[in-house]
């Protein structure tokens, strides 16, 4: 675990590996938000001003992070403009991100989210499978399916 969620510390870079971002609400659900790549700084909610974590980062397979400690981020910020440049660069680049996963979900059979998502996760994770690491609810989470729908599909093969 990297981060609970509702602490305040500093922001990360993401070397190698994947993180996932989750949300517990108060009945006790757990839903998944994000997966972070490699390359990224998060959070994204505090690439320019500081917020606690609005999750809780957990690593997926071994990861390398750099630590950037919060008071240094921000002053690097005020005293080097073009450092909101590569901020806006970064949030830029989740949105392209998030997009793919929008496409992905405006498939209309859902083995082809499925399949979608497997491949998309293969880009950043090679030789494990997306069901080794994140449980069928969180693939359903992810995908926009009903965990009874995932779990047909991967019997299904």
């Amino acid at each position: 675990m990297l981060f609970r969620q509702g602490d305040r510390g500093p922001l990360y870079h993401l070397r190698e590996g994947m993180l996932k971002i989750v949300r517990l609400h108060p009945d006790g659900g757990v839903v998944l938000l994000n997966l972070i790549i490699p390359g990224e700084v998060i959070p994204h909610h505090s690439l320019l001003s500081p917020n606690d974590y609005h999750g809780t980062a957990v690593a997926l397979v071994e990861s390398e992070v750099d630590v950037l400690p919060a008071a240094d981020w921000y002053r690097q910020l005020e005293e080097e403009p073009v450092r909101y440049k590569q901020a806006a660069e970064v949030l830029q680049s989740r949105l392209r991100m998030m997009q793919q996963r929008m496409d992905s979900l405006t498939a209309p059979l859902p083995a082809d989210r499925l399949r979608l998502f497997r491949e998309w996760f293969s880009r950043y994770i090679r030789d494990t499978d997306v069901t080794d690491v994140l449980n069928q609810e969180e693939v359903g989470q992810w995908i926009g399916l009903r965990r009874e729908t995932v779990n047909r599909l991967l019997r299904k093969g």
